[in-house]
């Protein structure tokens, strides 16, 4: 449908009106850490190669199914790619879990979360082929699930913005070692929301949203202005010209909250300068590994590692990863570098189902059967 006949106003949160033509069904299970999970079914006819979308931190499977334009999942069924799925981890703006007091981590979901979700999705397809599409730190940690062999017999992967190099430019890396201690221990809350425009006058989020408007002022939308603060170096998540209007009023439906204990990771893993186990003495991930890129040149999947050339969170961390495992093992992975796009955009914008979503597809295709 087109955007024009689409507003904020009549698309309701966590809406699944965006798929067409499509038998829809939920798949709760549970992880053998104690949370419950879901997969989604998106069904429009048999398919040997089923894909698997993987959304990133504060967004959930939304960021698919989006109605106001041309979504991920109508587009592949379109394509002939009848039976696809979208994951809902414990990241997801669907569940609760972020706006816990919590310290998990990616160890956790690459141990827990992506192989219940794959043992739940073959118990319902079989050995058929499983293709993964990835955004994020869902991109990140399914990497680092492959790697460590918690899953398996993955056909293709399509990470977007990072994999098993993260990069950021020198003000989000600062703001990746100092904000943890500083927002849980000095200044609060635990948790970053977009939504904190709206809190109650001179509660500390209403004034965190109030100090940082000065300094965005590519929009005035609060809540972009906060998910520039919370992911990234201050700038946009995306670049505004490839979002929708529709889209960009209402980012509080599509982004929730983010717990800080995941920029500890990602903090580690940009001063590593690749994918590494967050506490070595865990016990529970004694069989994960140290160095999750060393073991990735084991890895037999071809991977598709896409990224905007205006990344903004990022930054050129999955150009970089490409070149090293290029080095490792020559011609099994790509590369797709987007012009204009930034970190949200080649899965949200407005075009993407022209500019971006056929580079996935005909490397879904060159990998199917």
């Amino acid at each position: 449908m087109s955007p024009d006949r689409w507003d904020r106003r009549r698309i309701s949160r966590f809406t699944l009106s965006g798929v067409a033509d499509a038998e829809i069904s939920a798949h709760p299970f549970s992880t053998d850490d104690g949370l419950g999970l879901n997969l989604t079914r998106f069904r429009r006819r048999e398919c040997d190669d089923v894909v698997l979308l993987i959304h990133g931190i504060s967004c959930s499977s939304d960021m698919f199914i989006m109605p106001e334009h041309t979504n991920l999942v109508n587009f592949l069924h379109d394509a002939g790619f009848g039976d696809v799925w979208t994951l809902d981890f414990r990241m997801s703006a669907r569940f609760p879990y972020n706006s816990e007091t919590h310290r998990y981590n990616l160890d956790d979901i690459a141990h827990y979360d992506h192989p219940a979700a794959l043992a739940e999705l073959r118990r319902h397809i079989g050995d058929k082929r499983v293709h993964v599409i990835a955004h994020c730190l869902g991109a990140a940690s399914f990497s680092m699930a492959l790697s460590a062999g918690t899953v398996t017999d993955i056909t293709s992967l399509t990470c977007n913005s990072v994999s098993l190099v993260a990069r950021t430019p020198r003000w989000a890396k600062m703001k990746l070692g100092y904000a943890p201690p500083i927002m849980e221990y000095l200044l609060g809350p635990y948790q970053l929301d977009p939504r904190y425009s709206t809190a109650p006058v001179l509660t500390r989020g209403w004034m965190l949203a109030k100090a940082i408007r000065p300094f965005h002022r590519a929009c005035d939308e609060p809540a972009c202005h906060m998910l520039g603060f919370m992911w990234g170096c201050g700038k946009p998540i995306f670049t505004h010209e490839k979002m929708s209007p529709v889209t960009h009023a209402r980012l509080t439906d599509l982004f929730g909250v983010c717990n800080l204990n995941y920029y500890r990771q990602v903090h580690k893993m940009v001063l590593a300068g690749r994918a590494v186990k967050f506490d070595r003495h865990d016990s529970r991930h004694r069989d994960l590994p140290d160095d999750y890129l060393a073991k990735a040149v084991d890895v037999a999947t071809p991977i598709l590692f896409l990224t905007g050339d205006r990344n903004n969170v990022f930054g050129d961390s999955n150009i970089v990863c490409h070149r090293r495992l290029e080095s490792a093992a020559p011609g099994r992975h790509e590369l797709a570098v987007l012009p204009g796009y930034g970190h949200q955009d080649p899965f949200m914008g407005v075009h993407a189902d022209t500019e971006v979503f056929p580079q996935i597809l005909d490397f879904l295709k060159r990998e199917a059967g």
